[in-house]
């Protein structure tokens, strides 16, 4: 292509961007702002581990551990959603909104720990008590 062809399209071609705020469509397996859920999260912090982008803050404490989120370093990858198991948190389909403050959309969590009851052993069934007068299985007769 020839390049003053090219610049004359460019400078004449009218505008091929979208002035603030409007926004395009979002297209379908968008992943967007992460979503978390303390009554779901049992504090495992494999979130935090997956975050490569290092998103997702954990600090744990005796009885209870705060959970945060920025989605300002969020490369929205979805990672930490893969690795939950109890999935206490998902990803929003909408884009996230504007903001003009750094830390302005970050999101902190203070749970407590859900106290885990250990099932008890199962206790060996008690063998019957043998009467003086009950038949002996091995000889067929009483004892």
């Amino acid at each position: 292509m020839n390049i003053l062809s090219m610049l004359w399209k460019n400078l004449w071609g009218g505008n091929r961007t979208m002035l603030f705020p409007a926004r395009p469509k979002v297209s379908q397996g968008y992943r967007g702002l992460v979503k978390f859920d303390p009554a779901l999260c049992t504090g495992c912090a494999i979130c935090k581990f997956r975050c490569t982008a290092r998103a997702i803050e954990f600090k744990a404490a005796k009885g209870e551990f705060t959970w945060s989120y920025d989605p300002g370093q969020c490369t929205f990858c979805g990672r930490c959603i893969e690795g939950c198991k109890s999935h206490a948190i998902h990803q929003e389909d909408a884009t996230p909104p504007i903001y003009l403050q750094i830390g302005e959309l970050k999101n902190s969590y203070t749970v407590a720990r859900k106290t885990t009851v250990k099932a008890a052993a199962p206790q060996p069934a008690a063998a019957p008590p043998v009467s003086p007068q009950s038949p002996n299985p091995a000889t067929g007769g009483t004892q």
